[in-house]
């Protein structure tokens, strides 16, 4: 069974990083594109970065563009978050999710880690 494991979440002063760190387990991901999204309370659900499997792509959400950096390393099924310049807004639960090979929508989702940011 496909795991999503999230952690690297905090409290962290406004202007500070963090690392989120997603593994994956129990299946094989080749080809997957990896995602994280990002839901603070009251709002929905949001798209932050994607990864391809071959990192021949990326996408960030305009509101993290120069600040956030995704990354993966798939012999580890790892795929990674770094928050620089961090704000206020940014404090929300952090979701990995995969989806597999030829498939529209993200397949596995991770239990989420929660951001903090104080201002």
């Amino acid at each position: 069974q496909v795991q999503l494991v999230e952690s690297g979440g905090g409290l962290v002063q406004a202007g500070g990083s963090l690392r989120l760190s997603c593994a994956a387990s129990g299946g094989t991901f080749s080809g997957y594109t990896m995602g994280w999204f990002r839901q603070a309370p009251g709002k929905e659900r949001e798209f932050v970065a994607l990864i391809t499997w071959t990192d021949s792509f990326r996408n960030y959400a305009d509101s993290v563009k120069g600040r956030f950096t995704i990354s993966r390393d798939n012999a580890k099924n790892t795929v990674y978050l770094q928050m620089n310049s961090l704000k206020p807004e940014d404090t929300a639960v952090y979701h990995c999710a995969t989806k597999p090979l030829g498939q529209s929508q993200y397949k596995y989702w991770g239990q989420g880690t929660q951001v903090t940011v104080s201002s």
